[in-house]
């Protein structure tokens, strides 16, 4: 398991917990010993949790964490898309030398199961809708192209050394614990501080997935043989604006504001994505996948945690 500090990867090591599962759990290491949203995870099951901290850009620690793991779910990954825009190197250290890292290290352990994480921002905007996994890959971030980079290595190494990795590709996963670097945290904690909501774009119309959702598809893809070197959309298949987002949510919260323009949160033209829908056919049919929960069921449960924990979060503050 790498990322496993993450939003995602809290919820996956959860899950494994609770199915009786082994878990060793890598984490960024901190001077602070911060174990990020692992901190969230109930006491019972961290304790059942190997934790250990080291960087998967360190080809050697990345090699000894992962030795005599069955399944290696890899979601190590910088994903703050303005922040690659202001420090790039660090996405493709990160993101592709450390996705290398975890590849060899499977390579020479003969790991029996790696599962990669890509994203939907690797397809760019989209040429048609709904997107299969046979849309082009369009770099117009870098963060972008860093995980395009890191989900060819992954299919280079099941083409060239038989490595068997599957290749999740979630959209837009959403809930509790996730970071205000993206649009539901932002609008949910300024609705409950400020006076007006201060967004970047309202055009682009997104997939959202919730996090427990995706998780299941995280098990479905490491359990299904016939996933192994394939690539596999995880996604409701159903989009929304984010200007309707924005408006959805403050219905739900009750709240009544006006949404202002910040030229600072706007990427730049050509690089920003103005529609992700996926097909999720493939999952469904391969996986036997399928979302269970409703976007409003979805946002509910992560208005109720921020609302609980909104200590963690800078509302007034623009975080890449």
């Amino acid at each position: 398991m790498t990322g496993a500090a993450g939003f995602v990867g809290s919820h996956l090591c959860e899950a494994l917990v609770g199915l009786g599962a082994d878990v060793t759990a890598m984490i960024r290491y901190s001077g602070r010993a911060d174990w990020g949203n692992l901190e969230h995870v109930s006491a019972e099951r961290r304790r059942a949790l190997r934790v250990v901290s080291g960087s998967v850009e360190d080809a050697h620690f990345v090699l000894r964490a992962t030795e005599g793991q069955e399944v290696v779910f890899h979601l190590a990954a910088l994903i703050a898309i303005p922040y690659s825009y202001v420090a790039p190197t660090s996405y493709v250290h990160t993101n592709v030398v450390g996705t290398l890292n975890v590849l060899e290290a499977a390579r020479a352990h003969r790991t029996p199961r790696v599962v990669h994480t890509s994203t939907s921002e690797t397809y760019g905007t989209a040429l048609y809708t709904p997107i299969d996994e046979k849309h082009p890959l369009q770099g117009q971030s870098p963060y972008s192209a860093s995980k395009i980079g890191a989900d060819k290595l992954a299919e280079s190494y099941w083409r060239s050394f038989d490595v068997p990795v599957a290749t999740l590709r979630p959209f837009n996963a959403y809930g509790p614990r996730q970071s205000a670097r993206t649009v539901i945290p932002t609008i949910i904690s300024q609705a409950l501080t400020r006076k007006e909501l201060h967004l970047g774009n309202l055009r682009p119309v997104r997939d959202l997935t919730f996090v427990a959702d995706t998780v299941r598809a995280f098990l479905a893809i490491a359990g299904c043989d016939g996933a192994v070197g394939e690539t596999v959309n995880a996604a409701s298949g159903e989009g929304i604006a984010i200007g309707d987002l924005a408006k959805l949510v403050l219905s739900m919260m009750s709240r009544e504001l006006p949404i202002v323009l910040d030229p600072e949160r706007v990427r730049p033209e050509r690089s920003e994505v103005l529609e992700l829908i996926a097909d999720n056919r493939k999952a469904r049919q391969l996986l036997g996948w399928q979302p269970h929960t409703s976007l409003r069921e979805g946002l509910a449960e992560t208005i109720e945690f921020i609302e609980r924990n909104l200590g963690l979060f800078k509302p007034d503050v623009y975080g890449r």
